[in-house]
């Protein structure tokens, strides 16, 4: 509970305990837990002065729905961007410079090996034991699609037990941290202590605030940093660590698929097939990932010069579960960035990236062999079943339009022969039952799509894809976009480049790197090395507190009248911190000021709300939802200083503590301090307790 400091005729605001009678009116509601603050005016902006980067080496964490992996450079040859060690295992013909984000735990929930090593090793489980151990993959997306999300919720491993997300995410993270600093030490001749180290963790764009702190919370489980160091740790938005490597591309590192238009899969001059330029582009990422060491530009790169001051362009970010889309705009001399239109993924309704065509070969199985099947196969069987998810994205990955072959993906054994005892006939007969014509059966027990059964499985999510792209370049503040880049794993897929292509070459230039699947990567090694480049924000959502305001008659409705002292208020009143879709720059602050309400005070709790839309006035309407709560520890006041409440005429003079919020960052912060003294205030936000 506190008071308000230098109080506006015309705003107070409810405290999280009982007011002080003396400065406020008093409120017998419990649900208006919300310490009063000073009105601030327009937010303002502190100059951040570039400064030298205080750690020896960035690690970056490229933590994904599909692979994962990490990247690091260290701080004196920033330009040389180390890629992990190769993995061993993995797939024939796929390049592993990431690892598929997969984990497994032994029956007494201990962690076992993440990666290729999990599914491998899971893989050549006996069926029996396999039922006992904890598989889990594509893992990431259930911090997305959960709404309530605290560090208890719970992640379902194949075999349907459940355990802690946030401790699957720390097993994770602590897999990486072992690695990278393994092979960091293996490169630098210096004795590198924890401090030395600066780690990036890469999320969407689209995530809300309880699922960027829940990352941070799994990476101080996991001992990437103390708690105590905070900024120690960033958190990188995919898109934006996109467009921040993009910044360095040199004209040979990318494909430009506008230059030849296509029809029908060829050329104008209808002399080069429509894949060969991904066939060149292949190779070449063939070729450079022999190399586990990126060179990047000192400056920008030469696709960099063709844009000039104002230039607006769209990243397209096309990842396993999320396809997250953010538009920047060139701010010269100094090639900062400026977000123009809050970060959009699809609309929800599930994953709307690769996990996408996925989900739609498994509602094919369904419609061929039954659900019930599928799912008691899934249920008996797990490990045989993730068999089959990796035979389907092997062969997803070299799905591409115009192939006249079909894709053969081998059906493993003990699905054979599950069907065969569960439904008294061979799988080859389901097939002719199902009159589904566009899959056919091998004799070496194979399933052979055709192309049109593939192009069946891509054209949803695709589709959803393009008209998302469609859609956000008609906005006004986004028309006229010279470029589109095309990133993440899915943007690998011909498949989706040719959509791309065909919808959109002609209106702007769509722009793929030569290794595209790694570009958030690089990117968020740069971002550790320079926070700054990405200056300006765009708010995503409305955050504010619930406050009092002198009643008005005719303007607030009855029922949020309160009567204190002869005084007429009125309850609930939004106070917007920051609006929907606001420009926010680094550095920009909300301040706040806080009087503890009762002498002895240690603690002052505070109610944010947020919104979606900006059409709300009060706390109560429909769509604004409490969201998490800013926590100030108080010191003991120094001797002879004022302790708490007090403060009339005559009287001590009460004790200030200013609350300073930044939005501009990738994480709402917050800090404090006291203002006669000049102390520090412990400050947290916490966007996870609610």
């Amino acid at each position: 509970m506190a008071d308000v400091v230098q109080p506006e005729p015309n705003s107070l605001q409810i405290s999280g305990d009982t007011l002080s009678a003396r400065s406020s009116p008093a409120t017998a509601r419990n649900d208006c837990s919300i310490t009063p603050l000073t009105p601030s005016p327009s937010p303002r902006v502190e100059v951040r002065p570039r400064m030298s980067c205080p750690f020896s080496v960035v690690v970056a964490i490229d933590f994904g729905t599909t692979s994962s992996g990490y990247a690091f450079s260290f701080t004196q040859d920033s330009e040389a961007i180390h890629m992990m060690k190769r993995w061993e295992g993995g797939d024939p013909g796929v390049a592993n410079q990431k690892s598929p984000t997969c984990l497994l735990l032994t029956p007494e929930l201990r962690f076992h090996s993440f990666g290729f090593a999990a599914r491998d090793f899971y893989h050549d489980l006996d069926p029996e034991e396999a039922r006992h151990w904890l598989y889990f993959d594509k893992f990431k997306m259930k911090i997305h699609s959960t709404s309530d999300l605290t560090m208890e919720t719970e992640l379902e491993a194949v075999n349907g037990r459940r355990v802690r997300a946030i401790d699957v995410f720390a097993h994770a993270l602590r897999f990486f941290r072992e690695h990278a600093l393994k092979e960091v030490k293996d490169q630098s001749s210096s004795v590198l202590e924890g401090e030395a180290i600066r780690w990036v963790i890469t999320v969407p764009a689209v995530w809300k605030q309880p699922a960027k702190q829940f990352m941070r919370e799994a990476a101080y489980l996991a001992g990437l940093v103390s708690p105590d160091c905070p900024e120690q740790l960033l958190i990188a938005l995919e898109p934006e660590a996109a467009s921040i490597y993009c910044r360095k591309l040199r004209l040979h590192q990318v494909i430009d698929l506008s230059l030849q238009p296509i029809t029908n899969g060829f050329d104008l001059e209808g002399s080069r097939p429509f894949d060969s330029s991904f066939r060149q582009a292949r190779e070449q990422l063939r070729r450079s990932r022999h190399s586990r060491t990126f060179l990047v530009e000192s400056g920008t790169g030469e696709l960099w010069s063709e844009l000039q001051t104002g230039d607006r362009y769209i990243v397209a970010d096309c990842g396993g579960g999320t396809v997250d889309l953010t538009v920047h705009q060139i701010e010269q001399p100094q090639g900062t960035l400026k977000e123009l239109y809050k970060a959009s993924d699809l609309l929800p309704g599930g994953p709307h990236g690769a996990v996408g065509v996925d989900l739609a070969f498994e509602a094919m199985l369904c419609q061929i062999f039954g659900e019930d099947f599928i799912q008691s196969f899934k249920a008996k069987r797990p490990a045989a079943w993730v068999d089959l998810t990796i035979a389907f994205e092997a062969r997803k990955r070299t799905a591409a339009p115009g192939r006249a072959n079909a894709l053969n993906i081998s059906l493993p054994f003990s699905f054979i022969d599950y069907y065969k005892r569960h439904r008294g006939q061979s799988v080859e007969a389901a097939l002719r039952k199902s009159n589904m014509n566009i899959v056919k059966w091998s004799s070496q027990g194979m399933l052979r799509l055709t192309q049109e059964a593939m192009n069946e499985l891509f054209q949803p999510t695709i589709v959803n894809i393009v008209k998302h792209i469609e859609e956000l370049m008609a906005k006004p503040e986004v028309r006229g976009v010279r470029f589109l880049f095309l990133v993440g794993g899915f943007a690998e897929s011909p498949m989706l480049q040719k959509a791309v292509q065909r919808a959109l070459g002609r209106t702007c230039r769509i722009i793929i790197p030569h290794d595209v699947g790694l570009t958030i990567l690089k990117g968020a090694v740069l971002f550790g090395l320079d926070p700054t480049v990405v200056r300006v924000r765009r708010c995503p959502l409305i955050y504010g507190v619930g406050v009092l305001n002198r009643f008005v008659e005719g303007r607030h409705p009855r029922d949020k009248l309160l009567i204190k002292d002869g005084r007429q208020w009125c309850t609930d009143i939004l106070d917007r911190f920051v609006c929907v879709d606001q420009s926010v720059a680094l550095g920009e602050v909300v301040r706040r000021s806080y009087t503890p309400a009762r002498l002895g005070q240690r603690k002052i709790i505070i109610n944010i709300y947020c919104s979606a839309t900006d059409d709300v006035t009060y706390i109560t309407d429909p769509g604004v939802r409490k969201c998490g709560t800013i926590t100030l520890d108080l010191p003991e006041p120094l001797p002879g200083a004022v302790g708490g409440a007090g403060g009339g005429a005559g009287g001590p003079e009460r004790r200030e503590i200013r609350a300073t919020m930044q939005f501009g960052d990738t994480e709402i912060k917050v800090t404090a301090v006291d203002v006669m003294s000049d102390r520090s205030v412990r400050a947290s936000i916490d966007f996870l307790s609610n």
